[in-house]
Formats: C-alpha cells, sequence, structure tokens
C-alpha cells in the first residue's frame, strides 16, 4: 500500500520584502520575484 502526501509550501518574500522600510515593488517586479520563485 502507498501512500501520497502532499507538501505545500507558503513563501513570504514579496510580503517580507515589502515590510522592510523604504523598499516597495511596483506590479512587474512582483510578477517577475513571483516568476523566478516558481
Amino acid at each position: 500500500m502507498s501512500s501520497t502526501k502532499k507538501i505545500q509550501l507558503m513563501d513570504t518574500t514579496l510580503r517580507d520584502g515589502e515590510q522592510t522600510q523604504g523598499v516597495s515593488f511596483t506590479p512587474p517586479e512582483k510578477a517577475n520575484i513571483a516568476k523566478t520563485l516558481l
């Protein structure tokens, strides 16, 4: 009998990055970061 486990990862790069003082991402930058992380 085999069981398959599903693992889900959550990345907070964008959220944590924008909480840093003086950091703000444009929508295209956010899309680029998300694509890079995938």
